[in-house]
């Protein structure tokens, strides 16, 4: 063999090495316990869903899929603990719109999300439902709307943190009404949803997964539905399109994710291995009551999907002039 044919396979060997270490790796995962950061506190649909993929997980792969909360800056802080661990498939974190697309409103954060963390798919996509105490004077979404109209800057709206999912479905709302309300952040949904209950916020746009067992409870009243379509789970709660705000659709979607820099032949390793413990007939009935849709996608879907809502996000982010650090 001449050296340039000698340079030549020796380039090849290099260029193969990493994806050769990485299938090798993929094929002996796991061999210890696995964590699924949870970036926001207990009780939202971000908890909800890490507990179900935890739960799946561990039996099928005989190892320990612990779900870790991690809540703090919409998100961030946790996504940040994620981004900066090892590769190897042992962090993993479900993630949301905040995070992946509508990071534009912090100027200052100290990574960068797009860069440092990779998607291994979409977990579920759902619309929101706007949640009054029972005892609101609120009765109808029409009431509602009427009064946002009438007393800008006066009513009190609860979000699971800055620039998280149900704070994006919030100000596109906002946007759509040309009114503004007083914006309560919180660290997930389940703190926010206990102060709603309480009647010390007046509204919430809350994942329809974490905001409506308390419905059916008769702690909170559904007052509509953020999505394009009628949920089947309250076929008499209208959508706000239907209710006097044309054209508006927002809904919520939620990520399995991991570091940027975990190789190829493990994300899709895993990407295979949760698509088929969603596609279990007990993971489906469970999406079902939570008002989940999930449907089977790639990482590379995923990370197109993420683009496209990013540009929307950022869009609505300028238009609202949110700056949140």
């Amino acid at each position: 063999m001449n050296k340039r044919n000698l340079l030549r396979h020796l380039g090849a060997a290099l260029i193969a090495s990493p994806l050769l270490v990485g299938a090798a790796f993929a094929q002996d995962y796991p061999s210890k316990p696995i964590r699924i950061v949870a970036p926001f506190a207990p009780g939202g649909a971000v908890d909800i869903l890490a507990r179900i993929v935890a739960e799946r997980l561990q039996p099928a792969y005989g190892q320990t899929v612990i779900v870790d909360n991690k809540p703090g800056a919409s998100g961030h802080v946790g996504a940040q603990i994620v981004a900066r661990s090892p590769g190897d498939g042992y962090t993993l974190m479900v993630g949301t719109i905040g995070i992946h697309a509508a990071y534009a409103s912090y100027s200052k954060l100290t990574y960068e999300p797009a860069k440092e963390l990779q998607p291994i798919m979409i977990l579920g996509e759902a619309p929101n439902i706007v949640l009054v105490p029972e005892n609101s004077k609120y009765k109808t979404f029409a009431d509602f709307l009427a009064d946002a109209k009438a007393n800008p800057g006066k009513i009190n709206y609860a979000s699971a943190g800055p620039g998280s999912s149900v704070h994006m479905v919030t100000e596109l709302f906002q946007l759509a009404i040309g009114q503004r309300m007083n914006h309560v952040p919180y660290k997930g949904s389940g703190p926010a949803l206990t102060d709603l209950i309480g009647g010390q916020v007046d509204v919430m746009f809350d994942n329809l997964s974490s905001g409506s067992p308390h419905v059916r409870s008769g702690k909170l009243r559904a007052l509509a539905v953020t999505g394009p379509q009628r949920d089947p789970r309250f076929p008499d709660v209208p959508t706000v399109a239907e209710s006097g705000v044309p054209g508006y659709s927002g809904t919520s979607w939620f990520t399995l994710a991991a570091p940027a820099s975990m190789p190829a032949p493990l994300v899709a390793r895993l990407n295979r291995d949760v698509e088929k413990l969603l596609a279990s007939p007990e993971v489906v009935e469970r999406f079902n009551t939570l008002g989940m849709g999930h449907k089977p996608n790639t990482p590379a879907e995923a990370n197109a999907f993420f683009k496209s809502e990013t540009e929307k996000w950022t869009r609505v982010i300028q238009a609202a002039n949110l700056k949140l650090d």
